[in-house]
């Protein structure tokens, strides 16, 4: 009979390196969040689009670190006979939500800006000045508070890289800012904000395309199938390698299944633990479901093989 082998031993799929950073993250999405309602009454007060662009791409960083805590607090509940995977495809989904969320910010702001370039109103320079200010401080400090987990985990590098990029949307707040007090020229402020919706479109349809990838249960990025099974067969007793597929469960975590065809005389056991340290040490796959089958039966398996 075949063997079909689960994950290796002492794996769990509940593990999370991001874990070790929950308190840093809640931090700073009392941050962003605080300071996302402070930008869009400053916008309303000082009538600056760019500052309600700023907004939008802070709530980019919102969702993005919401999205981590989720990842986090979803990765710790245990699978279920009807969810023997857990819930991992939650943070997914969400993603899908938020890139179609943004592409409408984007979109609002660049048609507002397009308005406002035929008639543009009177911008109060220095409220708008000293909200943009507040804002960089608060990126600052939560790109501080997030280099060190960003090292190690992906949740944590997806919400680092969202705040540091909206570094650059307050720098363009700045400038406009500066320029209208300084000059007078309003137009500085709806052309900040489209600088501003061109940097969100980018990390919006790169966040849809992955969560897309991941649905589709596409090859993860950096995984080279032919490299894979390459490697496999230079393992000791080991054939072939047949039916052979790797996809993303979730972020960071990826899956691969594959037929092993071994010699009749080989040990089983110790082929099964080479395969699956071989995936796990070589490729960061660490889930695997292997099944191994003997030269004398690849006639029969054959019909089944992709």
């Amino acid at each position: 009979m075949p063997e079909t082998p689960s994950t290796p031993a002492g794996h769990s799929h509940g593990h999370s390196a991001a874990n070790a950073g929950r308190s840093r993250l809640l931090i700073v999405l009392a941050l962003v969040v605080a300071f996302l309602v402070v930008e869009i009454i400053g916008s309303v007060l000082t009538n600056s689009l760019a500052l309600l662009a700023d907004a939008g791409h802070m709530l980019t960083d919102a969702v993005g670190v919401g999205l981590a805590l989720l990842a986090i607090h979803f990765a710790a509940r245990p699978a279920t006979a009807n969810k023997s995977f857990g819930y991992y495809r939650l943070e997914i989904l969400a993603a899908v939500g938020n890139a179609v969320l943004l592409f409408g910010v984007a979109a609002y702001i660049l048609f507002e800006a397009y308005q406002r370039f035929g008639q543009p109103p009177e911008v109060q320079g220095i409220p708008m000045l000293a909200v943009a200010a507040v804002g960089l401080v608060v990126n600052l400090v939560s790109v501080r508070l997030l280099s060190a987990g960003a090292q190690t985990s992906l949740n944590m590098r997806g919400a680092y890289l969202e705040v540091l990029g909206d570094l650059l949307g307050s720098v363009a707040v700045l400038i406009a800012g500066l320029i209208i007090l300084t000059t007078g020229w309003t137009l500085a402020d709806p052309i900040a904000s489209v600088l501003i919706a061109l940097l969100i479109l980018p990390r919006t349809w790169s966040l849809l395309r992955e969560a897309i990838d991941v649905l589709l249960q596409a090859t993860p990025k950096g995984v080279d199938l032919a490299e894979v099974r390459a490697h496999l067969l230079r393992g000791e007793g080991i054939v072939d390698a047949l039916d052979l597929h790797a996809w993303t469960l979730t972020c960071g975590m990826h899956v691969v299944s594959a037929h092993v065809v071994i010699e009749p005389t080989a040990n089983a056991a110790e082929v099964l633990d080479e395969v699956c340290r071989c995936l796990s040490d070589d490729f960061d796959m660490e889930h695997s479901t292997i099944q191994l089958e003997t030269t004398d039966r690849r006639r029969l398996e054959e019909g089944g093989h992709a």
